[in-house]
């Protein structure tokens, strides 16, 4: 038994180990700070790492590492309340590149979505997530991941046709 716990432990510390910019970039959708990013993934690894006896299917350990993610991040952001309205931020780069900002336009337009919309839209595209790992990460029916996803999706297209 100990053994399993040892194979998890070290197939964590593989994955986080291979995979830290895309951990460090999920936490970045969320708070939008590198330095808070940082912290946050550094808090959810700790987490990880000192549960990883929790952890029943090492098949299911992206999911999981994610979902510690998505509660330290939100946690995170509802204990420092730093909420700042989207006319207040004007730090857009001076650039003349339309990709660029239409790339900026859609992160804008995906933080104005609910965290829960949010976390699903992020994932399946950011992440490369499929439906059903994301169902796992939110734990939730995969009918409700797809419901939310196409009603975020419909709220991304009104919303990026208005800054057109």
């Amino acid at each position: 038994m100990i053994r399993s716990k040892d194979k998890n432990y070290d197939e964590l510390v593989k994955y986080i180990t291979d995979n830290q910019e895309s951990l460090y970039r999920f936490a970045y959708t969320y708070v939008k700070n590198q330095q808070e990013a940082l912290d946050i993934v550094q808090e959810s690894i700790y987490k990880a790492l000192s549960s990883i006896n929790t952890l029943k299917n090492s098949q299911h350990m992206k999911s999981w590492l994610y979902r510690i993610i998505i509660n330290t991040s939100i946690t995170h952001i509802r204990k420092t309340k730093k909420v700042l309205p989207i006319d207040q931020i004007n730090d857009k780069p001076d650039c003349r590149e339309h990709d660029l900002d239409r790339n900026i336009d859609l992160h804008e337009a995906i933080d104005k979505l609910d965290e829960n919309q949010k976390t699903i839209v992020v994932l399946r595209y950011f992440e490369d997530m499929k439906i059903d790992d994301i169902a796992k990460t939110i734990d939730c029916n995969v009918s409700t991941v797809k419901s939310r996803l196409y009603t975020a999706l419909d709220k991304l297209k009104i919303i990026m046709n208005k800054g057109v």
